[in-house]
């Protein structure tokens, strides 16, 4: 079963999304901020990691880039979620396979989760 990582501080977002990708058939680890999910990928190596933006103890495009500079998670496909309009990320941040804009289109997010969270061969 594909493996995907959520970060994402809003609990009711971050239930939606595991809702919908367990649905999906994907395992779903869900991490509230930056320290949770530092803890989780020690243990987990998924094959996506969906990552909003703005977290409480961290930003997800500093995240991003060091995950793209580390040996270990640089080859795990990220997509970045934010409500705050900033696809241009994908264009400027290579550590970026796609963007979401919140609130989203279920079909369009899942057709994107499925894109990147099964194509990867971890």
């Amino acid at each position: 079963m594909k493996q995907v990582i959520v970060v994402e501080d809003d609990k009711d977002i971050r239930e939606l999304i595991a809702y919908i990708l367990t649905n999906e058939q994907f395992a779903v680890e869900s991490c509230a901020n930056v320290s949770e999910f530092n803890e989780r990928i020690e243990r987990v190596r998924p094959n996506l990691i969906l990552l909003d933006i703005m977290l409480p103890d961290g930003n997800g495009v500093d995240l991003c880039r060091r995950l793209y500079r580390d040996e270990r998670t640089k080859d795990i496909p990220i997509v970045l979620m934010s409500a705050h309009g900033r696809r241009n990320l994908v264009e400027t941040e290579d550590c970026v396979r796609d963007f979401i804009e919140k609130p989203f289109d279920i079909d369009n997010f899942v057709n994107t989760i499925n894109r990147y969270g099964k194509s990867n061969g971890a």
